[in-house]
């Protein structure tokens, strides 16, 4: 293994174990104020810093120039849906299962890519999202008991994860890494204000909207600068080593997501959890092993 490529998987690792922790504030804050609201104000504060170093390095215009303008704001809805349904699922479930039940998200987008882009259905990703849906029932077993169909709120965030990835893959090479990011910081506050309000509107009680203590938006404010430093990382690790080679340190985002909800939230996985949880990673693992050997060897 060369050196870039260790450096990439460690920074890798670091982006991912990020997440985890921005997941465990979210955990935190449970019941404190609505999930729409503490998304909306996650992506406002990353859409002001993000057009702020866009505007200092590309100049106002950028701002303005959103190439494949549609896609953008697919990917908008899609994050909105992503931080809803992870939020909501954060808060109900284990920290650990919930994380858990996200990894489905590389099998779903590939069947998106199969309904969507058209691409060929390989047997190997029929065995493998099967495989994993498996691992999901198995995960959720104890959960249904306890708050019903509400734990299905973290395959709306694998889902619409998935359907993210699609769209990245439209708009691919539009634009800079730093106007992707922009731009979807900037659509995603759009829909996230939105449904903010709509849920204020709706008289739930869980989207009522209030003004919060201090403590929630100064913990919102970290999630949004530790979330762009996770991307960062992440994005860092995929120049070094390549997206293929850091694929599998997502896993290190379940492990400190299990150390955390232990030690902080008293969330011990039962056998059966862990079992559900090694189905559905090693569907993953095997989708991106086959992926990988698929791809041609450079200068091919």
């Amino acid at each position: 293994m060369q050196q870039s490529d260790r450096a990439g998987l460690l920074y890798a690792l670091a982006g991912f174990s990020t997440l985890s922790i921005g997941d465990a504030i979210v955990k935190s804050m449970a019941g404190l104020w609505p999930p729409t609201a503490m998304g909306a104000t996650r992506y406002v504060l990353a859409a002001i810093g993000l057009c702020g170093m866009l505007a200092a390095r590309e100049g106002v215009g950028a701002l303005f120039r959103m190439p494949k303008a549609r896609i953008q704001w697919v990917r908008g809805l899609s994050v909105c849906f992503a931080t809803f349904g992870m939020f909501t699922a954060v808060w109900l479930m284990p920290l650990a299962e919930a994380t858990t039940i996200t990894f489905t998200q590389p099998m779903i987008t590939a069947l998106l890519a199969v309904l969507i882009l058209g691409e060929r259905l390989r047997p190997v990703a029929v065995l493998c999202t099967l495989a994993a849906f498996v691992g999901v029932v198995i995960v959720l077993r104890p959960n249904f008991a306890v708050v019903g169909w509400a734990v299905l709120f973290p395959l709306l965030a694998a889902s619409s994860m998935a359907m993210l990835m699609i769209a990245n893959r439209a708009a691919a090479h539009s634009a800079s890494v730093l106007a992707m990011q922009a731009y979807i910081a900037m659509t995603a506050s759009v829909f996230l204000v939105i449904a903010t309000v709509l849920g204020h509107l709706s008289g739930l009680p869980q989207l009522q909207m209030h003004w919060p203590d201090w403590t929630v938006l100064a913990r919102c404010a970290f999630i949004a600068v530790s979330a762009s430093v996770a991307h960062w990382l992440i994005y860092m690790g995929t120049a070094k080593a390549g997206a293929a080679t850091v694929a599998p340190m997502t896993y290190g985002q379940l492990l400190v997501a299990s150390v955390i909800g232990w030690f902080f939230f008293n969330e011990a996985p039962d056998a059966i959890s862990l079992l559900g949880a090694a189905i559905i990673i090693g569907a993953g693992l095997v989708l991106w092993a086959q992926g990988k050997v698929r791809q041609p060897p450079e200068g091919v």
